[in-house]
């Protein structure tokens, strides 16, 4: 015979209160007791567990219960809370990710491919427009971004392609570019590419060709800095010509072109410089030549510091190659021009000559000043036209002024142009006379047809005298007539004024009249009235 012992629950023990009201309620979460469970039926769900009869005192079962049920009540909200979210998540992880949906799909449409679904079914209404429109949104920005990249990768390949295509030139245009991409292999292949926009696909394009024409504007620019440099070597070279010509001493500063130009042309350094724009063969020659004559100055300066250390003057008589040998014994005279030196010659020769000719002056003025006190001397012992050198000469030879003329041809040569003179001097003498006397006669006939004259004359002025006076008078009776006709018709227009104004102040006097017998009667009519 078996024995069936009764075990009895061992009792539990805690530390107190609170501590059994935790253990209660975590006993309640163990057996699943939801939060809108009522005490008779959480109890039916754990009185078969040994732990239900753990707990000795019903009011704390009841106290621990009531506060599962607002603790559990909280999780379970939040548990809802944590399952909705869930949904949501998924649901729009789901969306994101069908190869279905787009931005561009309307809701209605995407409620009628995904209805079928849980995932579609378990979120609300409300929840799910919300998750659409954030999908729609995400999906937006992620086709915008993958449109950018593939618009940037497609940019980037068809500047690429372009840029392998040697036959594309600045001035190829759209439709001829458009043409050579399709026959591209690379471009015909790529899906991308062909689908490509067209506008992007012109904007490559037109950076290509810009570019291209920035390169061709570059090789241009090259190209003429290359003719440049070219046409100044020209330009150099026929300077160096020029430098040796004026070595050689055939080139200076007195050159001119007609002499040097066979020389000059025959050389290739001038071919080269013809037909290229700038200064002209010619140009530079003078150019040169305008050079050298600016020179001038300082090697004149330089030659005369030569003469001078030489102790060499410069005379009318010196010849230009003794001048030039004084001036090339000194080594300063290597980088003289040769033109510059016979410039310098001349004008040296020139001071020389206007040195001369002011002593030559000098000397001239010297005899005259001798020749003037000879004649002086000629004149004091009165020497006439009649007069022979052979008296005159004893009684002047002892005068100073006469030992002053040296030369006896000279003192001869003086005594007749003096007797010349006086003869001149004579013969003016005379025909001065027979001038007055003429002056003379003219006068006297002058001053008789004067006082004829003057006899008419006063005679015309008595008539224009008397014709004036007889105007006067009958300028002087009509003006009286008319003094007294302007006097009468004064008095006349007096006379109305007067007529006027007495009718005016006759008028006046009236009015003022019958002004005051108006005011009187009526002064009288009120006292009458008063009275009665």
């Amino acid at each position: 015979e078996v024995v069936k012992e009764v075990t009895e629950p061992k009792q539990l023990v805690f530390k107190d209160k609170k501590e059994a009201l935790e253990a209660f309620k975590e006993f309640l979460r163990d057996k699943g007791v939801p939060s809108d469970a009522t005490w008779d039926k959480a109890v039916r769900m754990i009185q078969n567990d040994a732990r239900y009869e753990a707990f000795n005192k019903l009011n704390e079962k009841k106290q621990a219960f009531n506060a599962y049920k607002v603790q559990r009540a909280k999780e379970e909200k939040e548990e809802q809370r944590l399952r909705a979210k869930k949904a949501k998540e998924d649901l729009e992880h789901f969306l994101l990710n069908s190869e279905r949906m787009s931005s561009s799909i309307k809701y209605y449409r995407c409620h009628e491919m995904f209805q079928h679904l849980e995932l579609w079914k378990t979120v609300p209404e409300s929840e799910r427009r919300e998750v659409y429109e954030d999908v729609v949104f995400n999906l937006a920005k992620k086709e915008k971004e993958e449109n950018k990249a593939m618009r940037k990768r497609n940019m980037k390949v068809l500047s690429e392609i372009l840029d392998s295509m040697t036959n594309i030139t600045f001035k190829t245009t759209w439709s001829e570019a458009q043409q050579m991409l399709i026959d591209n292999p690379t471009f015909a292949e790529d899906t991308d590419l062909l689908s490509m926009d067209k506008e992007d696909a012109l904007i490559v394009f037109a950076e290509h060709i810009k570019q291209l024409e920035e390169e061709e504007e570059e090789e241009r620019e090259r190209q003429k800095k290359r003719v440049k440099r070219q046409q100044r070597k020209c330009r150099d070279n026929y300077i160096a010509l020029l430098d040796e010509l004026h070595e050689q001493g055939k080139l200076t500063s007195m050159s001119l072109w007609v002499e040097l130009y066979p020389m000059i042309s025959a050389d290739i350094r001038f071919t080269a410089m013809l037909g290229q724009p700038g200064s002209t063969p010619l140009d530079l020659f003078k150019f040169y030549v305008a050079d050298l004559k600016s020179r001038f100055h300082d090697e004149k300066k330089i030659i005369k510091e030569i003469l001078k250390e030489k102790s060499f003057e410069v005379q009318v008589k010196t010849s230009f190659k003794e001048f030039a040998t004084v001036v090339c014994d000194d080594p300063r005279s290597a980088t003289l021009d040769a033109g510059n030196v016979k410039l310098t010659y001349n004008a040296l020769i020139e001071k020389a000559e206007a040195r001369e000719k002011e002593r030559q002056k000098e000397e001239a003025r010297k005899m005259r000043r001798l020749e003037a006190g000879l004649r002086a001397a000629f004149k004091s012992i009165g020497v006439d036209s009649g007069s022979t050198w052979e008296d005159v000469r004893p009684r002047v030879q002892h005068l100073s002024s006469f030992t002053a003329v040296t030369i006896e041809a000279e003192r001869i040569r003086i005594f007749k142009e003096y007797q010349q003179h006086l003869e001149e001097a004579c013969g003016h003498h005379h025909s001065r006379n027979k001038k007055k006397s003429k002056k003379k006669d003219r006068k006297k006939s002058r001053s008789r047809s004067h006082s004829y004259s003057s006899d008419s004359d006063e005679g015309h002025h008595k008539r224009r005298s008397r014709r004036s006076r007889s105007r006067s008078k009958s300028y002087s009776d009509d003006s009286e007539e008319e003094r007294r006709r302007s006097r009468k018709k004064k008095s006349k227009k007096k006379k109305g004024r007067s007529r006027s104004r007495s009718v005016s102040s006759e008028d006046s006097y009236r009015s003022r009249r019958s002004s005051k017998k108006k005011k009187h009667r009526s002064r009288s009519r009120s006292r009458s009235r008063s009275r009665g």
